[in-house]
């Protein structure tokens, strides 16, 4: 499985990634991953939110597990 991670710096707090995949991201006075891990039956929704972001704030993370 794999890990994503929101870079805080870059998040606008758009709420993209939250419309896309609500199990995943949380959009509030922060940006909040909600798994710790990424099943693959979700990492098409993260994609797609990776590809919306309009600052590239979220990123797939190595798995060192």
């Amino acid at each position: 499985m794999k890990k994503v991670k929101i870079v805080e710096e870059k998040c606008i707090f758009c709420g993209q990634c939250q419309a896309i995949a609500p199990e995943v991201f949380k959009i509030e006075e922060t940006a909040e991953v909600l798994l710790e891990t990424i099943s693959s039956d979700l990492e098409a929704k993260v994609e797609q939110s990776i590809e919306a972001c309009p600052t590239e704030a979220i990123e797939w993370v190595e798995d060192n597990s």
